[in-house]
C-alpha cells in the first residue's frame, strides 16, 4: 500500500507532528443494495473518493476514514442492508465531531453519500455547534441533488439523473470504480411521485429492482463531468471560506 498523506488513517503521530492539518473532511456512507449493478458500499466509496479529490486541491486538509454504515432501514427489503438506528447514527456523528474538536481541529467539511444520513447530520452537527461556538461545520448533504444544478441543461436523460443507483449515481460509479460495476445487471424503475412534497417512502414501494431511475443511461463520460463539477464546486467553497478563516458571520455581528 502506498501511503497517502491526505488520508488520516495512513498517517502516524510523527507524520502529524511534522505536517499538521487544521481541517478535516468526514465522508459518510452506507451499506445497502444499489441494484444488481453497483456495489453495496457505493455511498461510502463515492463519498470517500470525492473527499480525496477535494483534499488534493485544498491545503491543510485531510480525510477521515469513511463511515461505512448509515441509516438504511428504508432499504432493508433488499439485500445486503446493514443499518444503524437514527439515534445511533446521531451519536456516532456527534462523537466523531467531539473527538475532532478535542484534537484541536475547528474546521470540518462533511461529505455525505447517503440520503438516510441527512437528518442525523443535522441533529449531530447542530448540537456540536451549540456546544462549541467556535466550531466551523460545513456539510454537503446531497451531492446527487447538487450535481443536477451544476451540469448543463438536458445533461441527464431520465429524471434529472436522480434515483438510488440511477443514471447519475451509476455514472459517477463508472468514473470512480468501474471495476466494481456490472452494467449487464443494470435495471431500474422511475417512480411517479408528486411535485413539491417529500414522500416518506419505503424503497420497496418504489421499485422491485433495488434501483430507482434509469441506470442504463449511466456512462463513465457523464461521471467524469459530474466528478469535475462536484470537486470544483467544493474546492471553490472551501477556498472562499479559507480567505476569512471560515468566519462566515455577518459584519453586523462581528
Amino acid at each position: 500500500m502506498v501511503k497517502n498523506q491526505k488520508e488520516i488513517q495512513h498517517l502516524t503521530s510523527a507524520d502529524f507532528k511534522k505536517a499538521p492539518f487544521d481541517k478535516v473532511i468526514l465522508p459518510l456512507g452506507s451499506l445497502e443494495s444499489h441494484g444488481g449493478h453497483l456495489p453495496f458500499g457505493t455511498d461510502a466509496l463515492t463519498a470517500h473518493m470525492i473527499a480525496l479529490d477535494i483534499a488534493e486541491r485544498v491545503p491543510g486538509i485531510a480525510v477521515l476514514p469513511a463511515v461505512p454504515f448509515g441509516v438504511s432501514e428504508h432499504y432493508k427489503e433488499f439485500p445486503f442492508c446493514i443499518s444503524l438506528q437514527f439515534d445511533t447514527e446521531i451519536r456516532l456523528i456527534r462523537d466523531i465531531l467531539e473527538s475532532i474538536y478535542r484534537e484541536g481541529i475547528r474546521k470540518v467539511f462533511i461529505m455525505n453519500g447517503h440520503d438516510g444520513n441527512i437528518a442525523p447530520i443535522e441533529v449531530a452537527s447542530r448540537s456540536a455547534k451549540v456546544a462549541h461556538p467556535d466550531f466551523r461545520i460545513v456539510s454537503l448533504d446531497a451531492w446527487w441533488v447538487l450535481v443536477g444544478s451544476l451540469v448543463p441543461p438536458r445533461f441527464f436523460e431520465v429524471w434529472n439523473g436522480l434515483g438510488h443507483g440511477g443514471e447519475g449515481e451509476t455514472s459517477i460509479c463508472l468514473e470512480l470504480f468501474p471495476e466494481l460495476c456490472e452494467m449487464q445487471n443494470a435495471k431500474g424503475v422511475t417512480p411517479k411521485l408528486p411535485n413539491y412534497v417529500d414522500i416518506k417512502w419505503r424503497f420497496s414501494e418504489l421499485t422491485n429492482t433495488g434501483t430507482s431511475g434509469d441506470p442504463t443511461k449511466g456512462t463513465a463520460e457523464k461521471g467524469k463531468t459530474m466528478r469535475k463539477v462536484l470537486v470544483d464546486t467544493a474546492v471553490s467553497i472551501l477556498n472562499e471560506l479559507e480567505k476569512n478563516n471560515w468566519d462566515y458571520r455577518s459584519p453586523e455581528v462581528k
